[in-house]
């Protein structure tokens, strides 16, 4: 008897072994199970939270936020104390005294849950919703409630508790975009995390919970009644008193009013972007939360804006007036910094939200007379002189494969007779182009073209001298600043330096300059631009009182109208047509519909400005001409007109 029972504490004893071995075994495996594809807490050490990228104008105005999360990292130590007790109040009151995981709340939630038949409370602590945002997904499911456990767990054992809740107000959602306690500050209130009172605080602590319905952008009526739940939890707990506790929940919810950063220069703003994508990459443009510089002029390109809407509503009236149907115009506006090539201001329509095609980058459309200036140019750089005569008369010429006749006319359908080059530009005369362009032959002047910054193709026939090839505006607008800028050509650029989070310069502009074409012709070219302004079909220009030059261009039936023109230091181009290429109607030309937005632009160009004058080199002689003639007169002549010769002109 005494064996037999010693041999059944012995099978007792075994089985014991066993069932605990299976055990072990059977919670070793599921714990395997769980961990072996949980990330690794180390990856931390070198986490670094995606932020926001922020674009300024060169007079420190916000045009832009980029990000893929709006996301602004900020320490501990500077969110108010305030903001810290209503979210821990609120989302993990034992916050400071568990190990991760609340094991009453869980208990608690599993009842809630079993006896619902549904997930209905999460119990998840500060520490676990934060290695939810980290690492795994919001599926409600066991195995990730589990997951978020052992996670939870390996954090607190790395992290101390400031350093957890510093994690987490930087990462959480509060809706609306925003990531972090900063961005959320930003967006809801227009003011650093760090000034914010105690309302606020509560509205704030109160999002995570569901931030797309708390959101105060969303519902401000169910964000107030949180943010009260919030203020009564922190009086319940004893943070507050009665009165601060009434006080907070009676105060209204003041939200930033702004308009958005975007709204600025939208144009501008998606012109640039390729080109930061191209210097610093993708990733670190949308998620570094860089510095970019620009060389927008917040002012001007307001200016820009205003003129625009003003000169588009008098041509609408005007539309409507003459029965014009489909009566919708659009604009583009660019100018640049002459000295630098800088864009000042961008606008390429009349409303991004309706249209985000740029017409002042992307558009290619005919200028008409405004292309008339190269074909000028390049007759002064090969040695013309402005006084020289040319025979404006009927003529035919025999193009192409064919040999189909075609007869330039003038706008005004009469003729001039002889005239010299600077009346024929003054009085933007058309057979004069034409044949002047026949003189140089079109490829000489294509090749001009280029030289001063065109880049879309140019068809070699005599009707390029009117502007039947299509360009850009900012092509042309570049190419005209040529003249001003004593023959050089700069390349138009947007972005002077982009810096990271430290500080550190990542990428610096370099100014494509080169020189386009000899500095006395670009002077002689500028002074013939003058003409047009004194003398010519840009005469409205002459009421700013300022030193300008310019050119009107209209296309055939009114299709298209331009005024591109400069000033000593600022160099602007305006279009304004339909975008279905339809007609703007009857008379609506160059000096019409584009030259007011270019005139009510530089009033505002002139009213920072300083006095500026062209550029007059040593080698380029003032005489006097009568107007009708050409011919050289003395300065008392009635009607005469100042004009630059170059030294090697006869």
């Amino acid at each position: 008897m005494q064996l037999k029972s010693f041999l059944d504490r012995k099978m007792a004893a075994l089985a014991a072994v066993l069932l605990s071995g299976l055990l072990f075994g059977s919670l070793a495996g599921a714990f395997f199970a769980f961990t072996r594809d949980l990330p690794q807490i180390r990856a931390l050490e070198a986490y670094s939270p995606s932020a926001v990228t922020r674009i300024y104008s060169a007079d420190n105005q916000l045009l832009a936020e980029l990000y893929a999360e709006k996301r602004d990292p900020v320490d501990l130590v500077d969110m108010p104390a305030y903001l810290k007790q209503a979210l821990i109040t609120t989302e993990d009151r034992k916050f400071y005294s568990h190990g991760g995981v609340d094991i009453k709340g869980i208990a608690r939630a599993i009842v809630r849950d079993i006896r619902a038949g549904e997930f209905v409370e999460g119990a998840s602590t500060i520490t676990q919703q934060l290695t939810k945002t980290l690492f795994l997904t919001n599926k409600k499911t066991i195995t990730r409630k589990i997951k978020e456990a052992i996670l939870a767990f390996q954090l607190e054992r790395r992290y101390t508790k400031d350093e957890i809740l510093a994690l987490y107000l930087n990462q959480v959602y509060f809706g609306s975009g925003a990531y972090g306690v900063e961005s959320a500050a930003q967006l809801f209130f227009g003011k650093a995390v760090g000034e914010l009172n105690l309302p606020e605080c509560a509205l704030i602590a109160g999002m995570p919970k569901a931030p797309s319905r708390y959101s105060p952008l969303v519902n401000l009526d169910l964000a107030t009644r949180r943010r009260n739940i919030v203020l009564k939890q922190m009086l319940v707990t004893g943070l507050l008193s009665q009165h601060q506790y009434q006080e907070a929940a009676d105060s209204p919810v003041r939200l930033a009013n702004r308009v958005p950063a975007n709204q600025v220069a939208p144009y501008f703003v998606e012109y640039i972007k390729p080109k930061l994508e191209e210097a610093v990459g993708e990733f670190q443009l949308y998620k570094g939360g860089l510095t970019v510089f620009t060389t927008l002029n917040s002012k001007l390109q307001l200016a820009a804006r205003q003129a625009g809407r003003k000169g588009l509503d008098r041509l609408g009236q005007r539309m409507r007036r003459n029965r014009v149907v489909n009566p919708n115009p659009q604009y583009a506006l660019v100018a640049l910094d002459g000295p630098s090539g800088g864009i000042l201001a961008m606008v390429g329509g009349r409303d991004y939200s309706q249209s985000p095609f740029n017409r002042a980058t992307d558009a290619y459309r005919q200028p008409g007379s405004a292309f008339k200036p190269l074909v000028y140019a390049k007759a002064i750089e090969n040695g013309y002189s402005q006084d020289r005569l040319i025979l404006d008369a009927p003529v035919v010429y025999r193009q192409g494969a064919t040999n189909k006749p075609w007869q330039p006319q003038n706008y005004s359908k009469d003729f001039k007779g002889e005239i010299t080059l600077r009346r024929a530009l003054t009085l933007s005369r058309n057979i004069p182009a034409v044949r002047l362009i026949d003189a140089l032959g079109p490829p000489a002047v294509i090749d001009f073209a280029r030289r001063i910054g065109i880049q879309a193709p140019l068809r070699s026939n005599l009707s390029l001298a009117l502007g039947t090839s299509e360009v850009t505006l900012l092509e042309l607008t570049a190419a005209y600043a040529v003249f001003p800028n004593g023959g050089h050509h700069i390349k138009p650029f947007g972005v002077t330096a982009i810096t990271d989070a430290s500080g550190h310069i990542l990428w610096k502009n370099t100014r494509q300059k080169n020189v386009a074409m000899p500095r006395d012709a670009a002077a002689v070219m500028t002074d013939m631009l003058i003409g047009v302004v004194r003398e010519g079909t840009g005469r409205q220009a002459k009421f700013l009182g300022r030193r300008v030059a310019g050119k009107t261009g209209t296309t055939n039936d009114y299709r298209d109208a331009l005024f591109v023109g400069f000033s000593p230091t600022v160099t602007a181009g305006v279009w304004v047509g339909r975008d279905d290429g339809g007609p703007l109607g009857w008379g609506e030309t160059g000096a019409r519909a584009a030259l007011p937005i270019w005139i009510d632009f530089f009033h505002s160009v002139f009213q920072d400005d300083t006095v500026a004058y062209f550029d007059h080199p040593d080698n380029i002689r003032r005489l006097y001409l009568n107007p009708k003639t050409g011919k050289t007169a003395g300065a008392a002549f009635p009607g005469a007109v100042p004009a630059l010769f170059r030294a090697t002109n006869p």
